[in-house]
């Protein structure tokens, strides 16, 4: 459910952007690196998502080609504890927050250039180091 109501959101997108002049505005430009980031973010999680398939299913094949004992298997096949997979939303709130405090220092900082890049990256490495610290911090 959560999904269909977030596809529908990112398709209505569009046609609220360029709805009739109520008073808002909408830069057509931000819209455009925001829908170009957002793009390429799927593509790059699609292809990530069909390598990591692919691996697992030759690392399964390979391993019941070779006879491997059946506990050394679950070992190795062993998925993760349900501890790290709730870190994954930490992980994300953190990178998009750096995403979004690279973009409003952007904002400021016109005209767009190469120190633009730098600031994005030092912000979603910033963001990475915090997610580094509280995952430290919560293992103790």
């Amino acid at each position: 459910m959560k999904r269909i109501i977030s596809l529908m959101t990112i398709i209505a997108m569009p046609f609220m952007a360029s709805a009739q002049d109520n008073g808002y505005y909408f830069d057509r430009s931000s819209f455009n690196v925001c829908a170009t980031i957002f793009v390429i973010i799927l593509f790059m999680a699609f292809i990530l998502l069909i390598l990591k398939h692919i691996f697992d299913f030759r690392l399964k094949n390979k391993i019941v080609d070779n006879g491997i004992p059946e506990n050394i298997i679950a070992s190795i096949l062993q998925t993760k504890p349900k501890e790290e997979d709730g870190n994954v939303n930490v992980k994300w709130a953190a990178i998009l927050a750096g995403l979004g405090l690279a973009l409003i220092i952007i904002y400021y900082t016109q005209p767009l250039g190469i120190h633009s890049l730098a600031i994005m990256s030092l912000c979603i490495s910033a963001s990475f180091l915090g997610y580094y610290f509280f995952n430290k911090h919560s293992e103790k």
